[in-house]
């Protein structure tokens, strides 16, 4: 019995436990507001997600000059 407590199994009892706690700590009107509002959250995620996934990756067109500390090292000073 121990065992499946420490590999972390929840049974039924331990589910209506945890929500009979929520019910007495938030209330029974509070629940769908907070239950709404992790569902919008969740579906802007997947929104943002799948829109970073639909735009493209911009690839550098040039290479990087060289900065005037470089191309001045290179000249021969007089």
């Amino acid at each position: 019995m121990s065992l499946l407590i420490i590999a972390g199994i929840v049974g039924p009892w331990q589910i209506i436990l945890i929500i009979a706690v929520a019910l007495l700590m938030f209330g029974g009107k509070k629940i769908p507001e907070l239950m709404s509002g992790i569902g919008k959250g969740m579906k802007d995620f997947k929104k943002a997600i799948k829109e970073d996934d639909e735009t493209p990756k911009e690839t550098p067109k040039e290479s990087p000059k060289e900065s005037p500390r470089e191309e001045n090292k290179k000249e021969p000073l007089k």
